[in-house]
């Protein structure tokens, strides 16, 4: 038993650590997931800036992806809908209505211009095999550009989960600039949806957003949806908004989705609403407004690292100089050793070294002459030749060195050095070399990702303020009905947030939802359950005839249940709302009684719970209990 749970302890912690550094969290350098990587380093492999059909991409990533093609497509249209790193044509699905895209047969995709410029260098991309050993495959791709915060992404792992927000291509690149000049940077969300941002509460990606749809006043009667919440359909926006208007939130006549290309809901109100009024209730009770919360986990140098945008926006502009130094370091590497050859050929063709091992009749002989001839020309060389740069000396055709122009080759030479000094001049300053990169991306591909979601402060909407009416409750006690289609008597002032309490003279009462119209009998007290109002109440126990009072307050209360709030065997006398109650006892006449009546401030009793017993009036037996101001027995007056 103990080795078998050791063995599950060991399995589950090597699965946790596989879902989440190699399914379902990105890694910050290139923003990617394993799958996604596999995807574009296998268009990066067939590239030849030509469309390629996407069922053709699923099956080449499947040499180096171990699951199925399902996940291989399903990742490819998202990634593709992101807009940066794929060239689509075809029917990609709707990120308005929530359509899915079509088939992979029929849909055609290939590396962006952005993603071909960017993304890949196979100088300084590290690799390792892939999950059958037969390919190899990045370990991440030397992304300049910070794609990771420019896409936002998803996911799911063991025990974590990450939620990054999208941002604006050129706001993010003139982050990295002012980062790298030493200056404050701040950076926001930019969804594909468009929308309206309150970003007050980002606190770099480590708070939350409230996001609004864009809606324009066509006419009174008329409103248009133009852009809607990112995470939502114009399908589950117009359903929030059909909800709403059955639990009566809105009023709304009818609602026409116009989607297409753009996003286009018109929504037509009845009469007696006009479109000014309806804006803040559509806010507030449906889709049209949503808040967006993100969480940021990534994965950097192996780890789960759990951060901010703004230091993920660092990393990525440290990482962008590195890997331009690298390639500036390669770069001039290439230009030396072109350099190099160069020169030796010079030095081979002109001096006609070439002569000198004509009668020599082994290999070996005549690498031993090359060896010797070079000797006394070393020094205008950068280095020592080497046994691979002879034989490419002895490989050069005879009509080329008869056709050998030393002119042409200085001027090659000169225009090496040139480049060699252009190159070390950028490896003094990279980081100046780098911003000049990065404004050569804003120039060239600024105009195509403008930003779409307008930043404005957003007021918080009381929905509760929002929704309260006024409505009238009336009581019709000879009748016998109650609510807000009855004409009656007692008229209650309430909203549609109140519930009614209702008193019975058997020594009940019930708390409920106010009705339209609905029958109920021997009440003797009706009110709005303010859980604030004190009641009077007078009773008298049918065994020893003595009257008890006491006052309460109902604060506490299950819709529809009963309660009782005087003792069995007892009979009401008296109830009232009034502050300053007061009561007269009527005694039953004895003998040698004196006193035949007394009248009694019901304010002199304490305000308990509703079940707490009352305290005893009289000794005496009580034959009735009446008001000095004339009102009834069971007062029925609403008036506070």
């Amino acid at each position: 038993m103990d080795d078998l749970k050791s063995q599950m302890k060991d399995h589950f912690i090597q699965y946790a650590s596989y879902v989440i550094l190699d399914r379902a969290i990105p890694n910050v350098i290139d923003g990617l997931k394993p799958v996604q990587r596999r995807i574009l380093e296998t268009l990066w492999r067939i590239n030849d800036e030509k469309l390629h059909k996407v069922a053709n991409v699923v099956g080449q990533t499947m040499q180096l992806h171990p699951h199925g093609d399902a996940p291989i497509y399903e990742a490819l249209v998202n990634l593709a809908n992101k807009g940066f790193v794929l060239d689509r044509q075809g029917n990609f699905g709707n990120i308005y209505t929530g359509d899915p895209s079509a088939a992979a047969r029929y849909i055609e995709t290939r590396l962006s211009p952005l993603a071909r410029e960017t993304l890949f260098n196979p100088d300084i991309t590290e690799k390792l095999p892939s999950y059958d050993s037969r390919n190899m495959e990045p370990v991440t791709l030397p992304a300049k550009i910070p794609l990771l915060l420019m896409q936002g992404a998803d996911g799911i792992a063991v025990g974590m989960s990450t939620h990054i927000l999208p941002h604006n291509f050129t706001e993010l690149l003139e982050a990295e600039i002012a980062y790298l000049e030493g200056k404050d940077f701040k950076i926001y969300p930019d969804f594909p949806t468009g929308g309206i941002m309150d970003r007050s509460g980002y606190d770099k990606g480590r708070g939350k957003i409230k996001l609004r749809a864009k809606i324009e006043i066509k006419d009174p009667k008329t409103l248009v949806i133009r852009e809607i919440c990112y995470g939502t359909t114009t399908e589950s926006l117009i359903r929030s908004i059909e909800e709403a208007a059955k639990k009566g939130k809105i009023k709304i006549e009818a609602i026409n989705d116009y989607t297409s290309r753009y996003v286009e809901i018109e929504i037509k109100l009845p009469r007696g609403q006009y479109a000014e009024e309806l804006l803040d209730a559509l806010y507030g009770f449906t889709e049209c407004e949503v808040s967006l919360t993100s969480q940021i986990i990534v994965i950097k140098e192996g780890y789960p690292w759990e951060t901010d945008v703004h230091e993920i926006l660092k990393y990525n502009a440290e990482k962008l100089v590195e890997f331009l130094k690298r390639e500036l370091q390669i770069e001039k590497d290439r230009i030396l050793e072109k350099i190099f050859y160069k020169t030796l050929e010079r030095i081979f063709i002109e001096n006609r070294i070439y002569k000198k091992i004509e009668t020599v009749k082994t290999l070996e002989g005549i690498h031993k002459a090359l060896e010797s001839s070079f000797k006394e020309y070393r020094k205008q060389l950068l280095r020592e030749p080497t046994h691979e740069d002879r034989e490419r000396l002895l490989q050069i055709p005879i009509r080329r060195i008869s056709q050998f122009d030393i002119d042409k080759n200085q001027e090659e030479i000169t225009i090496l050095q040139e480049n060699l000094l252009e190159v070390e001049k950028h490896l003094k300053n990279v980081k100046k070399f780098a911003i000049d990169y990065l404004k050569r991306l804003i120039d060239k591909y600024g105009k195509e990702y403008p930003r779409k979601t307008k930043v404005k402060a957003i007021e918080e909407i009381d929905r509760r303020a929002i929704e309260t009416k006024k409505v009238k409750v009336g009581y019709d006690p000879q009748n016998g009905f109650i609510g807000t289609k009855v004409s009656g008597p007692i008229q209650l002032e309430c909203t549609n947030f109140d519930k009614l309490l209702l008193f019975y003279k058997d020594g009940t009462y019930v708390v409920v939802n106010i009705p339209e119209k609905q029958y109920i009998e021997n009440v003797a007290w009706v009110a709005v359950a303010d859980k604030k109002t004190v009641m009077n109440v007078v009773y008298r126990n049918k065994v020893t005839g003595q009257a008890w009072a006491k006052r309460f307050v109902v604060d506490k209360f299950i819709l529809d249940k009963t309660y009782h709030y005087i003792d069995e065997l007892s009979e009401l006398q008296y109830i009232s709302a009034t502050p300053e109650a007061t009561v007269e006892l009527h005694f039953i006449p004895q003998a040698n009684q004196k006193l035949k009546k007394s009248l009694y401030p019901l304010k002199e009793v304490l305000v308990k719970g509703a079940q707490a017993r009352g305290i005893r009036m009289a000794t005496q037996k009580v034959k009735k209990v009446s008001s000095p101001d004339d009102q009834l027995l069971l007062d029925l007056d609403q008036k506070k």
